[in-house]
């Protein structure tokens, strides 16, 4: 991300807002089937992560949602919606439709995002429902007087749109290797292998203890436990210890992050990487979410990492004649971020047409 998006998060102000009191939840009153898939009328919206959950179209007669929502599955899953659509009722996926406020493409993408942190709570053992998260809350940016800043959100999103049309990152097309790649691990083809910790990273190191009291404001970007701002709790400029960029976080809750930066890290943060092996990013990437999978669910306040505990850990890589598959892992990293921005690339598309035929219409 360029510098200006990253100044814009730095310094906006946040606010906390319960999902109760942003969202009303409805669920379908049909329980759409694979067969009654047809090509035909709406598209049908199931769990998953596959195709942003959309299992495809049908006619079958069946509640319709408005676009302007939100779809959760009981996974956790969140994305927006900008269509109207049907929804698989036995997959538990509910839709959320705002109360007070009316939902864009680009605050749309901005609220959705958001919400992933939901993700991380939910899975078969404990499906994610409308009870269970209504009480929770949302980190949004806010206005002076506690409102959310809707247009912080639109122009963040619509700068982000720019920076990946100039930065070449609007190529969202799967190339021949990529599909490749995904096939296979959809084929369950892939082979994987555990492999230890310290066999993958020669360097494990805990950060030290900072109080937040003896923090200098500063430009090194201070990193410790918890998931918002992926754990940067500010900039600082004291002379703590400094961690390279190319680089994983695990906290003492097993929260996982690449760091495409130099920072600094609290005594609550663990910091993995490698000197031996010039890792690319996507790798790093790989390792990131084959970490927190290992990790998930086991610490807590009741019982904390320490990264000195987690040298034998195990993650799960691709493997080719007993290595670790870097190939393998940069073609399936790459495609998931091509998948991950094409909403964000289509939407741009659409406003710059749109943008196109109103000034065409003004100069007639």
């Amino acid at each position: 991300m360029n510098a200006s998006l990253n100044e814009k998060l730095r310094t906006v102000k946040w606010g906390e807002y319960k999902l109760g009191d942003l969202f009303e939840s409805s669920n379908g009153d049909f329980d759409i089937q694979k067969e009654h898939i047809n090509g035909k009328g709406h598209l049908v919206i199931t769990s998953g992560m596959s195709n942003n959950g959309i299992l495809g179209k049908t006619d079958v007669v069946a509640k319709v949602f408005k676009a302007g929502t939100i779809t959760i599955d009981m996974f956790g899953t969140a994305f927006y919606r900008s269509f109207d659509y049907k929804m698989v009722t036995h997959a538990r996926v509910f839709s959320l439709a705002p109360k007070n406020f009316i939902m864009n493409d680009r605050n749309g993408l901005f609220v959705s995002s958001a919400l992933w942190y939901i993700c991380k709570i939910f899975g078969f053992e404990n499906m994610c429902s409308w009870e269970k998260i209504k009480g929770k809350s949302i980190k949004l940016p806010k206005t002076a007087d506690g409102k959310i800043d809707f247009n912080f959100m639109e122009s963040f999103i619509a700068e982000l749109s720019a920076y990946l049309k100039v930065s070449g990152l609007d190529n969202y097309e799967l190339s021949s290797e990529e599909k490749k790649a995904i096939e296979l691990l959809k084929k369950q083809l892939i082979i994987f292998t555990e492999f230890e910790f310290c066999k993958v990273f020669n360097n494990i190191k805990q950060g030290r203890r900072l109080k937040k009291d003896d923090q200098i404001s500063g430009n090194i970007p201070f990193v410790m436990s918890g998931t918002t701002n992926t754990g940067v709790v500010g900039y600082i400029s004291n002379p703590v210890a400094s961690f390279p960029k190319n680089s994983i976080t695990i906290d003492i809750f097993g929260n996982s992050f690449y760091r495409n930066y130099d920072f600094g890290a609290g005594d609550d943060t663990g910091v993995y990487w490698s000197t031996e092996n010039s890792y690319s990013k996507e790798t790093m990437l790989f390792f990131t979410t084959s970490t927190a999978k290992a990790l998930k669910g086991k610490y807590s306040y009741g019982e904390k990492l320490r990264s000195s505990q987690s040298l034998y850990f195990k993650m799960n890589l691709p493997t080719k004649d007993g290595k670790p598959d870097y190939e393998t892992m940069d073609l399936l990293i790459s495609a998931v971020q091509k998948l991950v921005i094409k909403d964000v690339v289509l939407y741009a598309d659409r406003k710059i047409e749109k943008t196109k035929e109103v000034v065409n219409k003004g100069g007639k």
